[in-house]
């Protein structure tokens, strides 16, 4: 697969560079790359690179050949983004030599750098992620965690800034970065056309978690198991520690015990993640009533679900809302 530059050498904005290599994950580099290049057919000015440790062509994850602009020593010499993406088997990334010398030395020229998914490996090994805060695929954030204990890794956060570096989770995460660079160089506006044209159906703001509490698989006990799809499958009805554990014939003491042990959260916290959850989607995907929506949500009122949303999110309900109209972290 051949790459068209997306703007000539005499493009006078803003400079970013992909670097690419072997095996590395084909939407981490092109999920990105579809994202700034279409921003370019909104007012975006942005000369994308792709660039290789030596300027060969290089093999997908999918296996897709993929071929690369130019090599290192004829980029810009302060390139605006450097962006990482990531291989699955990050271990063969750190030990190469040739890509790691290669961000190491455009870090150090680039205003701003990213990686998506376990491409915060590969800036781990630079040391530039050292005593920062970081994310990446929540399947391999305690792998990052353990190999780069000076790491401050946040577990499944879509995307984590620190200062001028940029770590996203997996995959599709990457776009959901992008969004958010195009909206920081360019304006929501921007971003909002770019995310319609690639029909993203709501671009997520960075410290949105990477999966639902609906989804994650959090107990293989039948008893507690019972209990969370209760919870989940309708967050609105009354879910007092004394009534789930009736349902399931036991004692509230051993239910208690036993959802601590399985989820490190009591019921009743369980509960308000998944009235939080629900609460986050009618906010984010309507216009109804604030109090509306804690009702529909299980709160009951306004002020419990004001209440939990400061406690968890360190913003009201209302603002919430207003921040999901951007792709920015809160």
């Amino acid at each position: 697969m051949g790459r068209v530059r997306s703007a000539s050498p005499a493009d006078t904005g803003r400079a970013v560079v992909i670097v690419a290599f072997d095996q590395v994950q084909l939407l981490d580099v092109a999920g990105p790359l579809e994202v700034l290049t279409t921003a370019n057919r909104y007012g975006a000015r942005y000369d994308v690179r792709v660039v290789s440790p030596d300027g060969n062509d290089v093999i997908t994850s999918s296996g897709l050949r993929t071929g690369v602009d130019t090599t290192a020593d004829r980029l810009p010499r302060a390139p605006h983004t450097l962006l990482v993406p990531g291989r699955s088997d990050w271990q063969r990334a750190t030990a190469d030599a040739g890509l790691i010398g290669l961000v190491s030395d455009l870090a150090g020229r680039a205003r701003r750098v990213a990686s998506v998914c376990a491409g915060a490996f590969v800036l781990a090994h630079t040391g530039l992620l050292d005593g920062r805060r970081a994310t990446t695929h929540w399947e391999l954030a305690p792998q990052l965690a353990a190999a780069y204990p000076r790491v401050h890794v946040e577990l499944d956060l879509l995307f984590v800034r620190d200062g001028h570096l940029i770590t996203s989770a997996g995959v599709t995460a990457g776009i959901d970065l992008a969004l958010a660079l195009v909206e920081e160089d360019h304006g929501a506006d921007v971003a909002r056309e770019v995310a319609r044209q690639l029909v993203v159906f709501m671009a997520r703001p960075g410290g949105q978690s990477q999966f639902s509490m609906r989804m994650t698989p959090q107990t293989r006990h039948p008893v507690v198991g019972r209990v969370m799809d209760a919870i989940t499958a309708d967050p609105s009805l009354p879910q007092g520690i004394d009534a789930l554990a009736a349902a399931v014939g036991v004692s509230t003491r051993h239910l208690s015990r036993l959802f601590r042990q399985e989820t490190g959260m009591t019921p009743s916290q369980y509960t308000d993640a998944v009235r939080l959850e629900a609460a986050k989607a009618l906010l984010s995907g309507g216009t109804a009533q604030v109090e509306d929506i804690a009702r529909q949500a299980g709160f009951g009122s306004s002020e419990t679900m004001r209440r939990v949303f400061q406690q968890t999110l360190g913003v009201s309900p209302t603002v919430y809302r207003a921040r999901f109209r951007t792709t920015a972290a809160a």
